[in-house]
């Protein structure tokens, strides 16, 4: 049985979608890209990642009922209520594919990594690693 090749960009990684998952994780795309535009767009644990001043931001994956959205423990914690009506794990949330994608909350929540990177980058370096470390 042969591997499917992993994809080398999130282009690639977003063509290779069935179209109801890829629209959803274009939206994710733009919600990221729009709320940090400086934000750093690769591919890591073979899947669409993004980094903000070196550091992780965000990362979403598609699958069969539902796209996942890996913003890191911290983020999660911080937005806990509102994430309870999905599934979600100690760092990620499920959103169905049957349900509208809460693409107000996604930007609030990517914001929100967003403002932490800056703090801990503004306390200096050992704040940095600190503060960051996923």
């Amino acid at each position: 049985m042969d591997a499917k090749p992993k994809p080398q960009d999130v282009d690639a990684y977003l063509a290779g979608q069935p179209a109801a998952v890829r629209t959803r994780l274009e939206t994710l795309r733009r919600i990221i890209l729009e709320t940090v535009p400086e934000a750093e767009e690769g591919i890591s644990y073979g899947m669409p990642a993004y980094r903000y001043r070196g550091k992780p931001l965000a990362y979403f994956a598609g699958h069969a009922a539902h796209v996942g959205l890996y913003a890191l423990p911290i983020t999660h914690e911080a937005f806990a209520a509102e994430l309870s009506a999905y599934r979600s794990g100690k760092g990620s949330v499920q959103f169905p594919l049957d349900r509208p994608l809460p693409e107000e909350l996604v930007g609030r929540m990517v914001a929100f990594r967003k403002a932490a990177i800056e703090e801990a980058y503004s306390g200096g370096k050992a704040a940095w690693r600190r503060k960051t470390r996923p």
